[in-house]
């Protein structure tokens, strides 16, 4: 039931999902039954595929998280989270309410012991037609140092174990390339990066850097980070409305990513754009998959191990 188009496009990308998944992959659909039945009537499709999970609950997109996730425990959030950590089902993924999926996940699955805080991704789009990742865009608007060294061991285990890319560049956004540059909280996180064991560190990258390859993992804070996003979205949506068409920027279009991965919690758990429309959610339930299957929470508590060895 999240997302602002919900239960309709989420139903209609499941149902795509299904259709490109392999059998062995069981989709669990949370919400109104008798809607999402209705759905799967008009477009003939055979309900037996997948498991409904009945809620009677929406949080809305404006909802206080914390607050909503308490009150409203028949929920397709607060239930779906019940399963995740119940261990009914291996991950979870939602359009809705952002703060709630976030508070949702730390109250069920938690973060990792050792990490000071989760934090979310979005892919960056770079001239070469490789990937980048950004992180954080919004989870956390202030960062100590070791928040963004974290970040960065983080970003790369998502680049190396979901992405495919060997060895990713992890680069600190900063306002020069110089150690000294940046301010205090920025000068010790880059210390702390070069000096991270098994960590290829790039060094500070500028904003000219964001889309030329510089770095696999870029690492800010989430207010400077949630800024990049929608300045990119913004790229999309103006060449679009000046009928433009360019590969390039063609990649900005969310719709071809589905979601951003909580990092650093127990479980897999991914969060969708809340205008998210078929495709979307379908991307989405594919990347939830590739992440689940990565083990992408085993990876981060084995480099965590290994950290706190070295120290």
């Amino acid at each position: 039931m999240g997302g602002d188009y919900a239960p309709l496009q989420t139903t209609l990308g499941a149902i795509q999902a299904r259709a490109e998944l392999s059998k062995e992959v069981e989709l669990v659909l949370f919400g109104d039954e008798n809607a999402i039945l209705d759905i799967f009537k008009t477009e003939n499709e055979d309900p037996s595929k997948y498991t409904i999970v009945p809620t009677t609950e929406v949080i809305g997109m404006g909802e206080h998280a914390t607050k909503a996730i308490s009150q409203k425990t028949n929920s397709s959030i607060a239930v779906g989270f019940g399963y995740l950590k119940a261990g009914k089902i291996d991950a979870f993924a939602s359009a809705g309410n952002t703060g709630a999926m976030l508070v949702g996940a730390m109250f069920s699955v938690k973060a990792i012991e050792g990490i000071l805080r989760p934090s979310l991704t979005t892919i960056v789009p770079q001239e070469d037609g490789s990937l980048g990742i950004l992180l954080d865009i919004g989870a956390n608007a202030d960062c100590k140092p070791e928040v963004l060294q974290q970040f960065g061991i983080l970003g790369s285990l998502l680049a190396e174990h979901v992405y495919n890319i060997p060895k990713p560049k992890v680069g600190l956004l900063n306002i020069g390339e110089e150690e000294e540059k940046g301010s205090i909280v920025s000068q010790a996180a880059h210390q702390l990066l070069k000096s991270t064991p098994g960590l290829n560190f790039a060094g500070n990258i500028e904003g000219r850097d964001l889309f030329n390859g510089s770095a696999n993992v870029m690492v800010c804070d989430g207010f400077t980070g949630n800024i990049v996003l929608k300045l990119a979205e913004s790229f999309y949506v103006m060449v679009k409305k000046r009928g433009i068409s360019n590969d390039f920027f063609d990649r900005f279009n969310y719709e071809n990513y589905g979601g951003s991965p909580i990092l650093g919690i127990n479980s897999t758990v991914v969060i969708g754009h809340g205008v998210s429309n078929a495709k979307t959610i379908k991307n989405m339930i594919r990347l939830t998959k590739e992440v689940a299957e990565a083990k992408l929470s085993d990876k981060i508590k084995e480099a965590l191990k290994a950290e706190t060895a070295n120290k």
